[in-house]
C-alpha cells in the first residue's frame, strides 16, 4: 500500500511540476462530483508545487480549481435535472447519497436558493452534492453556475492558506514512506 501512495504522490507533483492546471481543473471536477476525492488533496500540493518551480501561478490554480469544481458540479446539476428526484433516491445509495441526504439538501436549497448555492460551495462535504437539489428544483443554471464558480474560487483560494502546514505534513509522509524501503 505504501508503495501505491507513493506512486500516486510521485506522479501528481511531478504532472503538478509540468504546469498540471489542466490537472488540477480535472481532480477538482471529480471533486465536485459524488467522488470522495478532497480538494485539500489537489490544492495545496498544486501551491506547493508552483512556489518550488514557478510553473504555475497561484491565481491560476485558483482559476482552474473554480472551473474545475464548477465542471464537476455541473455534471451533477445538469444529472439531476434530467434523472429526477425518483432516480436519485433509488440509485444515490450506490454513489453515497442516501435519501436522508438529498432530503436535507433539498430543504437546504428551497430555503436559501442562490445564496444556499453560493455557502454550500464553501461547506466540506455539502459542496460535493448542492448540485443534486440545484437541478431537482430546476434551479436557474446560470444563477447556479454563478454562485458555483464564485463560491469555488473563494474554497480554491482558501485550500492555499494551508500549504506551510501541508508542506511540513509532507515531508514528514514523505520521509516515513522513504525510511519504510
Amino acid at each position: 500500500m505504501h508503495d501505491l501512495f507513493k506512486g500516486l504522490f510521485e506522479w501528481y507533483t511531478s504532472q503538478l511540476a509540468d504546469g498540471g492546471y489542466l490537472l488540477v481543473a480535472l481532480l477538482m471536477a471529480i471533486e465536485s462530483s459524488i467522488v470522495p476525492l478532497p480538494s485539500e488533496a489537489i490544492i495545496p500540493p498544486a501551491v506547493i508545487v508552483a512556489q518550488q518551480t514557478g510553473n504555475m501561478s497561484l491565481g491560476g490554480i485558483i482559476i482552474a480549481g473554480a472551473i474545475g469544481s464548477w465542471v464537476g458540479a455541473t455534471v451533477m446539476y445538469w444529472a439531476s435535472r434530467w434523472a429526477g428526484r425518483p432516480l436519485v433516491l433509488k440509485y444515490g445509495k450506490f454513489f453515497f447519497i442516501p435519501p436522508a441526504k438529498v432530503e436535507l439538501a433539498e430543504t437546504w436549497s428551497a430555503q436559501f436558493g442562490s445564496f444556499g448555492v453560493f455557502t454550500s460551495r464553501l461547506i466540506p462535504v455539502v459542496r460535493h452534492l448542492i448540485g443534486i437539489p440545484a437541478g431537482i428544483v430546476r434551479m436557474s443554471f446560470w444563477r447556479y453556475s454563478f454562485y458555483t464558480l464564485i463560491g469555488s474560487a473563494i474554497w480554491s483560494s482558501r485550500s492555499e492558506e494551508h500549504t506551510s502546514e501541508l508542506q511540513s505534513l509532507r515531508h514528514l509522509v514523505c520521509r516515513l514512506l522513504l525510511e519504510k524501503k
